[in-house]
């Protein structure tokens, strides 16, 4: 692979953005952005009561809040 050539790939993967369709594909750019986009969706939705986390395979996972112990 000449430079050029590296260059043009390493564009089209910067001006790559998320869709919903990521989560069905199977190669790595779109597999870390469909992860990405839940990590986000997680880290926005802990803020809210009664938040649960989707799991890619279809599970609710309900986010607990545990007190510290003094």
């Amino acid at each position: 692979m000449d430079s050029k050539q590296s260059k043009n790939e390493s564009s089209e993967v910067a001006g790559r953005i998320y869709d919903v369709s990521d989560y069905k594909r199977e190669d790595p750019l779109s597999s870390g952005l469909a992860r990405t986009h839940e990590q986000v969706s997680d880290t926005y939705a802990e803020g809210e009561i009664k938040a649960v986390i989707d799991d890619v395979n279809g599970r609710d996972i309900e986010i607990t809040k545990e007190k510290e112990e003094k």
